[in-house]
């Protein structure tokens, strides 16, 4: 009697969204977008340059939501 061989499970890592952000300033990775439980603000801040400002969200938005908003305003910003 001659046994099966047993197939290798091969299991896919979902994919995650990011936590830690490029900065526009630098151009390190090292930006962190902190939401306030309760109000309608987060702070954008990088911890290599010290680059720091406030953003009106929405309860539904992720981190990378954020993030995408401030880095819209502050290019926006830049070239104004």
């Amino acid at each position: 009697m001659m046994g099966r061989r047993r197939r290798k499970v091969v299991r896919i890592p979902k994919k995650r969204l990011p936590k830690v952000f490029l900065c526009p300033k630098c151009g390190r990775e090292a930006i962190r977008v902190i939401t306030v439980k309760g109000s309608n603000l987060a702070t954008v801040t990088c911890g290599a340059c010290g680059l720091k400002d406030t953003v009106q969200t929405v309860p539904a938005w992720a981190p990378v939501d954020i993030y995408s908003t401030w880095a819209d305003r502050y290019y926006k910003s830049e070239n104004t």
